[in-house]
């Protein structure tokens, strides 16, 4: 066990897909690559995440240094989130995933709706 009774494993690609195993990470990720952001800016880009939801993703990549936190000198004060240099190494993985995404989406519906037609199987 690590910190605060998180799981760490021995295993490379299972302690690296415990963190980008989920979509909030990724699409925090993806959010990020386009340069620093404030939390509020990513809760309403980020669809559909909660704001306790964006907090412990953000919370979760920083601890692994994928994410840097900059507290702006302002009243009250602002918080800046980035992307480190691994986090941005971790961006070009997922930007092939995400283009994968992109170009094969249409397909994957046309065949979930095609499979979703056939009569059910007993």
């Amino acid at each position: 066990m690590g910190a605060k009774g998180k799981l760490d494993y021995d295993c490379p690609i299972r302690d690296v897909l415990d963190r980008v195993g989920d979509a909030w990470t990724v699409l925090t990720i993806l959010e990020l690559s386009k340069g620093p952001c404030r939390f509020n800016a990513l809760k309403r880009v980020i669809d559909g995440i909660s704001q306790r939801m964006l907090a412990v993703t953000l919370r979760n990549l920083e601890r692994d240094g994928l994410v840097s936190r900059r507290v702006l000198p302002s009243a009250p004060p602002h918080v800046e989130y980035s992307l480190t240099a691994r986090g941005l190494s971790l961006h070009q993985a997922i930007g092939a995933l995400n283009e994968w995404a992109v170009d094969h989406q249409p397909g994957i519906r046309a065949d979930r709706h095609r499979y979703d037609q056939r009569p059910a199987l007993v």
